[in-house]
């Protein structure tokens, strides 16, 4: 197994507001969720991605998941890839949200 995911933001931004939202967060969907094993967590990354811009979140949540999948091994060539074959499927605007952030991301120009 690769190093075990761990998980704070939860309860750091929402531990006193909503902390059965934070445990959820945190422990289920961190904790274990992208600890199982049936999938690496570079698949987890693009997935997760993808899910994110077919929903049409483009705020801070997907550039932090565009952040991880690049920490996890996904290259520049692999995000445009996988972002152009996305926009096919979700539609031109999201795939061009998606662009500007991971451009940030790998910064590019």
């Amino acid at each position: 197994m690769s190093e075990k995911i761990v998980q704070t933001a939860g309860r750091d931004q929402l531990g006193e507001f909503a902390p059965m939202f934070a445990h959820l967060n945190d422990d289920v969907l961190f904790g274990e969720v992208w600890n199982e094993e049936a999938i690496d967590v570079k698949t987890k990354c693009i997935i997760t991605v993808v899910s994110l811009m077919a929903s049409g979140i483009t705020d801070s949540s997907l550039l932090y998941h565009l952040q991880n999948a690049k920490a996890h091994g996904v290259t520049k060539e692999e995000i445009a890839a996988i972002i152009t074959h996305a926009t096919m499927y979700v539609g031109w605007p999201k795939g061009w949200a998606v662009f500007r952030l991971a451009k940030e991301v790998w910064k590019l120009k």
